[in-house]
């Protein structure tokens, strides 16, 4: 049988303007954004939330937008969706291809607010089948784990209304027509540092009269392998990347000083606190080694928490959406090493469901080389790939996992 929610849902959902949000789609991927410079994303999504009829303000945080929908009394449901694009030359030869020199939605943001419009719009037109509030948020500088905070700390909640529930999803590589959930940990921790090692200047003919930062800086990223591999147990799940190595002005300079980016993915405070450690001891013995005449600075900057669904609300959002999609279509994959901000958002300890929204066009899957599932999903183009290209046959189905997840969580 087929519950009160999932049912309102297919109701709300059976004639959304698929079209116009196509269009919108369209509009958004041609116009992406930075973080915290997504002005004119966010007033196209505030104009869909003042057409709704949602109280709607433009600017918190910097560039978010807030609509609140009050509907009597209830739960206060909150839907977000982020907006900010990024720094990737795009390369999908899209019709509707990034118009912006250099900046691209690699990660589909843009389909994400696509998503949250028509599931605004829907429960708006429907609201005599619910009870409660609906906060809809566009967040800006997700991937720079700023946005949250800053709506935060700018009132969102004192200005608007606290929920007593989050909602968020992310679209992800993986054939049309699945919901990954997670009743629990979902998404990893992320840490970046930058290492600067200072060497001592001079000409490329004379080396012995310097200290080369170079070389010791491509000791350290080979040593910064074993990190992962040497100093953390099998069991815990761990990932630490680098991003930049950086250093000289010319080919015959030996340069002063080199710089390297890294990033690092754990699922635990514990695993954390022992890679910054074994990074801090690394440094400093190859610095050491290599006769530097200082020891290296090491920085740790942008972190983003880990994102751990609440259970019980992810299994009541999770058998919702099995009801609208379909039998088969929830699947759990368990946690992976990506990470949001998304749980900034849960300030004193609001329970949320954050799930994935598979993406990858039937074409591009089909041809992907590899014999079955997991072979093809590491084959077709991921977020932030500058190929990454989703399927305009997900809006539908995004809007409808919004509107089903908000209905099992308000009052009819």
């Amino acid at each position: 049988m087929t519950s009160p929610a999932a049912r309102t849902a297919l109701d709300l959902t059976a004639d959304l303007p698929v079209t116009a949000l196509e269009d919108l789609y369209r509009d958004l991927h041609r116009h992406p954004e930075l973080s915290l410079r997504e002005h004119r994303t966010a007033g196209r999504l505030a104009e869909q939330l003042r057409e709704a009829g949602y109280e709607t303000a433009e600017g918190v945080g910097g560039t978010g937008v807030a609509g609140l929908l009050r509907n009597g009394d209830g739960p206060t449901v909150l839907l977000r969706a982020d907006m900010d694009a990024l720094p990737v030359v795009e390369d999908t030869g899209l019709p509707y291809a990034s118009e912006t020199p250099g900046v691209m939605h690699a990660c589909g943001h843009d389909l994400h607010v696509t998503w949250l419009a028509g599931a605004a719009r829907a429960l708006a037109a429907g609201r005599e089948t619910w009870n409660g509030t609906l906060l809809v948020v566009g967040q800006p500088a997700e991937e720079s784990g700023q946005g949250a905070e800053r709506m935060v700390a700018d009132g969102l909640y004192e200005r608007f209304a606290r929920p007593d529930v989050l909602l968020g999803q992310h679209a992800a590589p993986g054939p049309v027509g699945f919901y990954a959930h997670s009743p629990g940990l979902i998404m990893s921790a992320s840490t970046d540092v930058d290492i600067v090692v200072h060497g001592r200047g001079g000409h490329g003919s004379r080396p012995e009269t310097t200290v080369d930062p170079v070389v010791t800086a491509a000791h350290l990223v080979t040593r910064l392998q074993t990190v992962v591999s040497r100093e953390i147990p099998a069991k815990d799940s761990a990932v630490l990347t680098v991003g930049r190595i950086e250093a000289g002005t010319r080919h015959n300079i030996i340069p002063s000083e080199a710089r390297i980016a890294l990033n690092l993915r754990t699922q635990s405070e514990e695993v954390r606190t022992r890679m910054l450690a074994a990074i801090r001891r690394i440094a400093a013995g190859e610095a050491l080694a290599a006769g530097c005449p200082r020891e290296p600075e090491i920085t740790v900057g942008a972190t983003f928490p880990v994102t751990v669904n609440d259970a019980e609300t992810d299994r009541r959002v999770a058998a919702v959406h099995e009801e609208v999609l379909g039998a088969g279509t929830v699947l759990d994959f368990g946690p992976v090493m990506g990470s949001e901000d998304f749980s900034h958002l849960a300030q004193g300890g609001i329970p949320y469901s954050y799930w994935f929204v598979t993406t990858t066009r039937a074409e591009v899957w089909e041809a992907a080389e590899g014999a079955d599932l997991m072979e093809k999903f590491l084959a077709v183009p991921s977020n932030h790939s500058p190929h990454f290209a989703p399927d305009l046959a997900t809006v539908a189905p995004g809007v409808r996992t919004l509107v089903s997840g908000a209905l099992a969580c308000l009052e009819r």
